[in-house]
């Protein structure tokens, strides 16, 4: 256990010592729920379920009263690690070289969390918020999201809790810490499309109905398409195949079936209802009636959060510790900052993500500190002006 409510690097070690590979957490949100309850934090553990999906553990603490209210928002879980014997230092051991912390999760985003934790406690060890400051912390970002922070907002709602502002850590920085902020996202919508027939004999192809020349008609169709050139705000649309497979298992016997697997990463100019309507008709003037789309649940929409007092305070902290502005952006994947759209104005920003999901993923130590800076700053900013 840290000495120093400060001390962002003890906490980083502690959390990546858990082994919270999806769905597991390995500790990592007990670990979070004693730091925090010591420092008078309320501190809720949360057990979300759905059919088919494992049970996740999620974590709400909070800590002050009345306006303004601001959450953050992070996942204690991780991606794998891959072949650990190719890692130069164990992907949970949390071993510093070079002015490095090596570890899964040192970037994404037990990282963040750790600077959030440590300038958090200052802020508490100080007198807490003039408002309210609350932690979201869920173990299923990295998963099927379906037990995490999207549960946790409708909980905190449902028990009285309304936020003024969102502050997600995810690792937004580019090549120096603190040189890009993320005020949204292009939505996600995956499905895959399904073409059956009827297996026989590739010698007798009346006797069957082969469905593969069917798909790739239709990928060839939707391969072409040119969503749009993008928007003021956000970057062209784009479909990709993200898989194709028509297997019988036998060279001389024609499949019963083929499928397709595809993603669309979307701007404002398109909604999951009209990219549905899209691809239904675009499909329907090629196929032969015999295709069919089933779409993965959970899809995001996007979201952008306008000029206004979160971008303004948080740009003003980065640049007063780092002495550099940051940039606005909405590149990139999705993120559980999707869930605060409809909620509250919600900004990412966190380290630099160059090493997350890889083999070595690492935090330079000068970054975790400036990062815990900035974090307190904003905290200063947002609760005493």
């Amino acid at each position: 256990m840290p000495n120093q409510p400060s001390d962002a690097a003890a906490h980083l070690r502690a959390l990546i010592a858990c082994r919270s590979v999806t769905p597991a957490d390995g500790g990592a949100q007990a670990y979070l729920a004693d730091v925090l309850s010591r420092a008078g934090f309320r501190v809720d553990r949360l057990t979300f379920s759905a059919p088919g999906t494992a049970d996740i553990q999620n974590l709400f603490a909070t800590i002050g009263s009345g306006g303004p209210h601001l959450a953050f928002a992070g996942h204690t879980d991780v991606v794998p690690p891959g072949d650990e014997a190719r890692w130069s230092h164990p992907p949970f051991g949390g071993d510093v070289a070079g002015g490095m912390l090596f570890g899964r999760g040192a970037v994404d985003m037990k990282g963040g969390i750790a600077a959030f934790l440590a300038a958090a406690l200052a802020l508490a060890a100080e007198g807490g918020p003039k408002g309210t400051l609350s932690l979201l912390i869920t173990g299923d970002e990295e998963g099927p999201a379906i037990n995490g922070t999207v549960k946790l907002i409708e909980w905190a709602r449902s028990n009285g809790h309304r936020f003024d502002a969102a502050l997600v850590g995810e690792p937004t920085s580019t090549t120096r810490l603190g040189d890009t902020i993320k005020i949204g996202r292009r939505g996600s919508l995956s499905g895959t499309l399904i073409v059956n027939g009827r297996q026989g004999h590739v010698a007798y192809p009346h006797l069957a109905d082969n469905p593969t020349p069917p798909l790739v008609r239709i990928l060839a169709r939707l391969v072409d398409l040119e969503l749009d050139e993008g928007t003021a705000d956000f970057e062209p649309s784009n479909l990709e195949i993200t898989g194709i497979q028509a297997d019988s298992a036998a060279f001389n016997v024609i499949p019963a079936a083929a499928w397709a697997r595809f993603n669309i990463r979307f701007n404002d100019r398109w909604s999951l209802t009209s990219l549905n309507a899209l691809l239904r008709r675009e499909i329907a003037e090629v196929a032969e009636g015999n295709c069919e789309i089933a779409f993965q649940p959970n899809p995001s929409d996007w979201f952008l959060t306008k000029p206004g007092a979160l971008v303004t305070t948080l740009s003003e902290t980065i640049t007063a510790v780092t002495g550099g502005a940051p940039k606005t952006s909405t590149a990139g994947g999705t993120s559980d900052a999707r869930y605060f759209k409809d909620v509250c104005p919600v900004v990412e920003f966190g380290l630099v993500g160059d090493t997350m999901h890889q083999i070595d993923e690492r935090v330079p130590l000068a970054d975790l500190d400036r990062l815990t800076a900035i974090y307190r700053g904003f905290l200063d900013r947002t609760f005493r002006g």
